[in-house]
């Protein structure tokens, strides 16, 4: 279904008197009917679009065959899930996402940012937003300018960097944030499975224990890097190799005889996860929370 263009007025040919007449009749139950309805004319759409009932809103709100001006006023709809259904409809108009991704309600704004026709105008009010998570989000995707990603490299929140680190398919990006002064994001760098040999190497030299963990973890490593971590100062690090899907299986026998009996009992019980990955999967739009897991923020050396 192709996007939805901002049109002059009604479909001339999709109504009947009879038809309009219809679509304010009946009970809730049959207007919502009506609206689901393929084969409802554009018309009845678009009366549908002011009816007194949220749910009868919130099906035309997420029609793909919608009209443009139709969900023009459901855009200000007083329901936030109304709201939030047009954010979400695929062949919204970018007029009505740039409306939405500035909606005070957070949960609307977030939709727009998983709506597949954001666009770069979108994007562009997103790098600018007060809404730290909204950024966040933009920071996740893939398709980003450079000139948007290299705004996000200096954003005040170290989360919004980090997800950027995590996410990003730039070596330039990776490559600056690896110098980045703030443990969480070089965490985010750790996690990403498009860094070079070379960029791991240093990350397994990283001061900071939530680092090193971190990248072993999520990312598979020369031999010479594995056999300086087997022996790492932190138990943390080495227990995060024992529990790694990514170890192989020669190095969590050498962890299986390691000091911390903590360690070497969890190298020696360790079982694959059935379809488990090392690939970082972005989370789903509205649902990530604010913090990056267990463990302590990070910033210190330890």
């Amino acid at each position: 279904m192709g996007k939805q263009q901002d049109v002059g007025g009604p479909d001339r040919h999709s109504e009947s008197g009879t038809t309009a007449h219809r679509a304010t009749d009946g009970s809730v139950d049959e207007r919502l009917a009506l609206a689901q309805d393929p084969a409802t004319p554009q018309m009845t759409l678009f009366e549908l679009a002011s009816d007194p009932s949220a749910v009868v809103r919130k099906a035309v709100a997420g029609r793909t065959d919608a009209p443009a001006q139709a969900l023009r006023p459901l855009t200000r709809d007083h329901d936030r899930q109304v709201r939030e259904a047009v954010a979400r409809n695929p062949s919204a108009s970018v007029a009505n996402l740039l409306r939405l991704v500035k909606d005070a309600d957070r949960w609307v704004r977030w939709a727009v940012a998983g709506n597949p026709a954001c666009d770069e105008s979108v994007r562009r009010v997103m790098s600018e937003a007060p809404d730290k998570e909204l950024r966040g989000l933009l920071a996740e995707m893939r398709e980003l300018e450079p000139d948007l990603a290299a705004r996000l490299i200096d954003d005040v929140s170290p989360e919004v960097r980090e997800r950027l680190a995590t996410h990003t398919h730039d070596p330039d990006v990776i490559t600056t944030l690896m110098a980045d002064r703030t443990a969480r994001v070089r965490k985010g760098v750790a996690r990403n499975p498009r860094t070079t040999a070379e960029q791991r190497r240093a990350l397994a030299q990283d001061p900071v224990a939530d680092v090193r963990a971190a990248l072993v973890r999520a990312v598979e490593l020369d031999e010479a890097d594995l056999e300086r971590l087997v022996d790492d100062r932190s138990v943390q690090v080495r227990l995060a190799m024992a529990t790694s899907e990514v170890i192989p299986p020669h190095i969590r026998r050498a962890l299986g005889r390691d000091p911390d009996d903590m360690v070497a009992g969890a190298a020696r019980d360790f079982r694959p996860e059935t379809g488990s990955s090392p690939v970082i999967r972005a989370p789903r739009i509205g649902h990530r929370p604010s913090g990056t897991g267990p463990g302590r923020p990070g910033d210190a050396a330890r």
